[in-house]
Parts: structure tokens; sequence; C-alpha cells
């Protein structure tokens, strides 16, 4: 059974009605790329600049972006109640940059300029990235009043640690965009239909030492596994996810276990298969290694690197299919050509319930890319098309798939998953 490709879904906060609260901080000009970012997403956006924010970005470039007046003056004569009807009409409001005198302000009940009386009158949901410089963060005044905040319900996300604008290194960088773009998703796509499922998750590559220095790896940019892990994390799933060596960000919010060759995650997975109701296993684990690899560097004219003898990895979807009780199993095929052949059968072979195939060779769909195209096969042979779409939609995609797959009732689970390497953000 084939099936054309859906129409492409409404972005995620398609919509939404948000105020993006800007104030003096030098991150001033962060707040320029979330906004597209929200933009993007299918936001309507309201920009408010304290005055202070103004002396480092002009109104205008917030305006251009937004296609909407910013709002900067509480007296302003062609302003009227402008505040107070963005407020009456927000479905959130954001506010990043937030320095540690805007935390103040909104923890005491200030209202003596444009963004905080806003924030004071209004009643929708309220999120905040801190952006301040040095040991301001770790100030008792101010983690007080981040801890007041969080006590009302607002949520007053973690700084970053980095380099910092006096040249020092510490936390209290702002948030990146996808990390408060997560948390507004969080707040307003109350979307929960995978809430119960726990959901475990594989991404990136894997290396397999040749010797102290040199590995052998695949181009495998993790996104992929990431953005499903993220997915299923905004739906309401309890997610673990294991991934090998990226230059991504370990999500917020979700359990993050990281690891390098392709025994380490085989064990990772494995040791949490019995917590878990749904695998998804995106990452493009090595399917050979070195036998024997060196425990000193390899010369550059040593004969050894003409006879490397390699061995096969655990294949850690079949090992997973012999043990599973109810669990859904999904994996992927990144392929160079008959993708969907490729995929049905490995589909039969592993035992699948579900499996996703690429063809990495299109141009724009490859590893390391933003979109991509794919073919889903499920155990039922029914075949679905996705043209190239933005990974994160993509997610979203595979997700309906599996659901439909999944046990409406995923069981009880009480126990945690065993051994995990757990980090998480806030």
């Amino acid at each position: 059974m084939s099936q054309a490709s859906p129409p492409a879904p409404q972005p995620g906060l398609f919509g939404k009605q948000l105020v993006l609260g800007v104030t003096g901080s030098i991150a001033a000009y962060k707040a320029v790329v979330l906004l597209r970012r929200l933009v993007q997403e299918g936001a309507e956006v309201s920009v408010v600049m304290t005055e202070s924010a103004t002396r480092f970005l002009s109104p205008l470039t917030f305006e251009i972006l937004s296609g909407r007046a910013v709002t900067t003056d509480l007296f302003a004569a062609n302003q009227g109640m402008r505040h107070l009807a963005l407020a009456d009409q927000a479905d959130g409001i954001v506010i990043a940059p937030a320095t540690a005198n805007m935390l103040a302000k909104l923890a005491l009940g200030l209202a003596d300029d444009v963004l905080s009386t806003m924030a004071l009158a209004a009643t929708c949901p309220l999120i905040v990235a801190p952006a301040m410089d040095g040991e301001m963060w770790n100030h008792p005044t101010v983690q007080a009043h981040a801890e007041t905040l969080r006590a009302r319900g607002v949520t007053v996300l973690q700084p970053e640690e980095g380099m910092l604008a006096s040249g020092d290194v510490g936390k209290g960088r702002l948030p990146d965009e996808t990390t408060i773009l997560s948390a507004i998703e969080a707040r307003l796509c109350l979307r929960q239909d995978w809430a119960g499922q726990r959901v475990l998750v594989s991404a990136g590559p894997t290396q397999e030492a040749i010797d102290p220095v040199r590995f052998i790896s695949n181009r495998s940019s993790g996104k992929m596994g990431y953005a499903l892990a993220l997915a299923a994390r905004r739906r309401g799933a309890e997610v673990v996810l294991v991934s090998g060596p990226t230059a991504l960000r370990a999500p917020a919010g979700i359990e993050y276990v990281p690891v390098n060759t392709a025994e380490e995650m085989g064990k990772a997975i494995v040791s949490r298969f019995t917590w878990s109701t749904v695998v998804i296993m995106a990452a493009a684990v090595a399917d050979f290694r070195p036998a024997r690899p060196s425990h000193g560097k390899l010369k550059k004219t040593e004969s050894a690197w003409r006879r490397i003898e390699f061995e096969p990895t655990e294949d850690i979807l079949e090992t997973l299919a012999k043990q599973r009780a109810t669990q859904v199993l999904v994996g992927f095929a990144a392929e160079t050509e008959a993708v969907l052949d490729h995929a049905q059968q490995k589909l039969v072979r592993k035992g699948l319930d579900l499996i996703v195939g690429n063809n990495v060779a299109t141009e724009g769909c490859g590893f390391g890319s933003d979109t991509n195209a794919a073919i889903l096969v499920d155990r039922t042979g029914r075949v679905t098309r996705f043209d190239a779409m933005p990974k994160r939609e993509l997610a979203e995609r595979i997700l309906d798939a599996v659901q439909a797959l999944t046990p409406t009732s995923p069981g009880h689970h009480p126990e945690s998953p065993s051994g995990a390497h757990k980090r998480t953000n806030a």
C-alpha cells in the first residue's frame, strides 16, 4: 500500500500571539535571531523594548522582522494603552535577554517601565531567559528572585556557561534560541499525545579506534535523532537520548547518555530496553571496527596500515528484536540508491515495526543538512513518502507514524533506566 506525501504540517507555534521583551543587555542582539525563529515557527510576535535595550539596538530592526510596531515607551501618546492590550492578547510573553534588574522587578512586582508593567498585568505564561555578566547570576539575591518567579509558575531558564562580555568565562550567557524555543513550546504547545510513553533514541555516529590518535567513523551529524528526541519530549514522553559524538548541545529536559563506540552504544541501549516502550535507532552505528586497535600511534611508514583487520560490531536492532516484549522498534536506512527496496528488506530482516529510509546522496538531504526527505515503511507494508522538509517537521511525521503502531496503553514501567549517566538542562 502506498500513500502520497501528506500536506506539510503547520509550524509548531502557528498562530500563537507572542510578546518578545528585550532588556538592556549586550546579548540583546541575540533577540533578533530568536525573533526570526519565532516568526519561522508561525508565531505572530510583538516586541517590547526597555529604554536601555534601545541603546543596544534600534527598534526599527525588530519592527522590520516582526512586521509590527515596537513598543518602547509607557507614556507614548501614539501608543495609548498598548502595553495592556498586548498583555491581554498574548498567548505567552518571552523576555530574552532578561537582566538581573528585570528579574528583580518581576519578582518584586515593580512596574516602572513598559515591559515590567505589561508583565505585571499579564495572565499568560511567562518565559524568562536571563543574561548577565560575572558572578551576578550566582548572587544570592538574583538566585532568590529566580526561585520566587519559579514558585509562581514562571519558566526561568538557566544561563549558559561560556565567554562573557567582560572577557571572563562563567555562567551568564543567554541560552541559545533552540533552548528558548523548546521552553516556549513546552508552555504553549500542550500536545501531550505521547504522555506515558518512554522513548529511547539513539543519534549520531560512533567512533571505532584504530590507534590512540585515529578512528573510523561516518558523516552522521545526529540532527535527525536529536530532533526526534525533542519532538517526543514536547509531546509528553519521557525520553532518554543515547548519542555518539556530535557538535550538538544536549537537549533540555532529556536524559542524555554520551557514548563513543558501537559497543558502548549497544550497552547503553540494551541496559535501558526493558524500561522503554519505544526505541528509535536513528544513530549511524559502525558495522565494522578494527579487530586489534594499536596501543601506540601507528607511524606513517608502518606496514601495519596495509593489514588492518576488521570485525563486525553487534547489530543492536537485531539484539533488541530478540529481547522485545511490547516495545515498538524503529530503524533507519541511509541509502544512496534503491531506498525503498533496501528499507523494506531491512524492516523484515531486523524484525522492525517501522523503518525510515532516506537517500543521503540527494542534495539538501544528506548528513549534516537541516532538511530531509524520507520513505516510511511500517510492518503492515504501508509506504508513506515525505518530500524534503526541516528535520524538526519530519520528526513529527515519524512520531505520528510510530503512534499508529504503538499500544494505546504503554504499560506500567516503575523502574528508571538503570545506570543512566544523567545530564539535564533547565
